[in-house]
């Protein structure tokens, strides 16, 4: 009879994390402002590929050398660039602010209508806890990024058919090779994001309000934007997190330049490890 009562605590603490995620991944996505958001994100690339295509910009082909804003004119009658040209643009302000507001209501959401400190005191460890927020948060952004290149592939298709996708070095490539340059564009668009979101985690672990969350990081990335275009500070500039964002449109070049994508890779893995941290310490710390 005592080893049975023994048992049942340990059996309470041991719930699966897969189970916890599911949860996670049904509040996020049953929202109807998380729908909203999607649905607004996937009509960017339409409205920029309809509107390229009413302005009839001339300016495409191999043309366009730096990030979202530069490639715009070059999306004007080629499919391949029409997806990372519009991940680009997006990436400058509108994504890091979705990312930031999806991990502002993660926790300071949460303890501002209460329910957090129910999760804290539920049988999971608060650094189960912050995983399984911390995933559904990377779920949420890494289907926004898929979801945008998605529609700006096919919407690039549909204006400008199969025979549009040509690098900016002018090779055309197949269907399977641009659908791979798009992805890796998605993949490292999204990794930039995550760096957003664990920053925006730790803010979040430590505040009741969400939207100081998101203004913080919307003041960050301002400020970091800012920074890079002073040669005083160049110092800083290797520890800035938007010093690598232009280079997405070397995955549109022949050889692709690994120098720049890796270097922003790197520096996006410490911000999620240094955020993650904070955010877990003052987590692991708080009463409710």
């Amino acid at each position: 009879m005592t080893a049975t009562l023994d048992a049942a605590p340990v059996e309470r603490w041991s719930v699966p994390f897969h189970r916890l995620y599911r949860a996670e991944l049904r509040w996020i996505f049953r929202r109807p402002r998380t729908l909203i958001v999607l649905g607004l994100l996937a009509l960017i690339p339409v409205i920029i590929g309809i509107g390229l295509t009413i302005a009839g910009d001339s300016a495409g082909g191999p043309s366009g050398g730096g990030g979202g804003d530069s490639l715009l004119p070059a999306a004007a009658g080629n499919a391949l660039v029409l997806p990372l040209a519009a991940l680009g643009f997006t990436l400058n302000l509108l994504l890091p602010l979705i990312a930031a507001s999806s991990a502002g209501d993660a926790l300071a959401g949460e303890a501002s209508f209460g329910t957090l400190r129910g999760l804290m005191l539920a049988p999971v460890s608060r650094g189960r806890l912050l995983m399984m927020k911390a995933s559904g948060v990377a779920t949420f952004t890494l289907a926004a990024t898929l979801l945008m290149a998605v529609v700006a592939m096919a919407t690039g298709l549909v204006i400008n058919g199969n025979g549009s996708l040509f690098t900016l070095s002018g090779n055309t490539l197949s269907f399977v090779d641009a659908l791979g340059r798009v992805a890796l564009a998605a993949l490292w668009v999204t990794l930039q994001l995550w760096a957003v979101a664990a920053v925006a985690l730790a803010i979040s672990a430590c505040t009741d309000h969400p939207m100081l969350v998101v203004v913080s990081m919307l003041a960050g990335v301002v400020v970091s934007s800012v920074l890079l275009l002073l040669s005083a500070v160049d110092w800083l500039h290797p520890f800035l997190l938007p010093r690598s964002w232009q280079a997405i449109a070397d995955i549109l070049r022949d050889p692709i330049p690994a120098d720049q994508l890796g270097e922003g890779a790197i520096r996006a893995v410490c911000y999620i490890v240094i955020g993650l941290s904070l955010a877990y310490a003052r987590l692991s710390t708080r009463d409710g």
